[in-house]
């Protein structure tokens, strides 16, 4: 069957989260006079990288509340656990302000979108909550290039797991044999779009991050998604293209 639709994963795939989580928590920090508290900027980042990992995996597993894991986030980067509420929404809105002032859509995806506006129909599926996720394509000028944004909070599933990506398929109306997805974890995006039975595509931005799962085609820049998309890379086309 030919490609009808891709889905898009958001954060790091078609905007850059590291790129504004760095920046936007270097530049909160100093504000806060916490420059140096964490060793290094790098450290600081792989340090509150952690905290969001750990208290995400709560929120997306229904063992907390959004708000909550934003609060547990704080408490236990600062290392504070007795922190009240007000404080650290406090905190994390200040943080966000600085985080939003630094987003930036990556350069190869509005020329894409482009070239691929009049073959195939778009969609978003993520691991994110609609409330943020809106907001954010809005702000970054795409919400308008996505029939369909569908978020792991509203569907009560997330990825890997293959029942978000065929509610994703289901909001387009399409089967997954018609559907394509890019995003850019190999495991939580490549294998569990493949498991669903989506042509799976591993967006690896900065390369080196090893093979690609068997089955998902690893590509290093999406101005290799088009001609790809062309062919039925299920059968025969090279998977890891640079």
């Amino acid at each position: 069957m030919p490609i009808r639709a891709v889905l898009w994963d958001i954060d790091d795939t078609l905007f850059d989260y590291t790129g504004a989580d760095r920046t936007g928590l270097a530049r909160h920090l100093a504000a806060e006079g916490l420059t140096g508290r964490f060793g290094d900027d790098a450290a600081a980042l792989a340090l509150w990288r952690e905290v969001t990992e750990t208290h995400w995996a709560r929120f997306a597993a229904g063992g907390i509340s959004f708000a909550d894991q934003r609060r547990e986030r704080v408490r236990d980067f600062l290392g504070d656990p007795g922190m009240d509420d007000a404080g650290a929404d406090a905190w994390i809105e200040r943080y966000i302000a600085y985080f939003k002032a630094e987003w930036t859509v990556f350069p190869d995806v509005v020329p894409v979108l482009d070239r691929l506006a009049d073959s195939h129909r778009h969609g978003v599926l993520s691991n994110s909550t609609f409330a943020n996720q809106d907001p954010k394509l809005r702000t970054l000028g795409l919400r308008d290039r996505f029939e369909v944004l569908v978020c792991a909070a509203e569907l009560g599933v997330s990825k890997p797991e293959p029942e978000a990506f065929l509610l994703a398929c289901k909001a387009l109306g399409l089967p997954p044999a018609e559907v394509a997805y890019v995003g850019d974890q190999p495991e939580i995006d490549g294998r569990g779009a493949r498991d669903a039975g989506l042509l799976s595509f591993w967006l690896d931005r900065e390369g080196g991050r090893g093979p690609a799962p068997e089955g998902v085609h690893r590509i290093t820049g999406l101005d290799f998604l088009p001609d790809l998309l062309a062919v039925d890379t299920r059968f025969g086309a090279r998977s890891d293209i640079r």
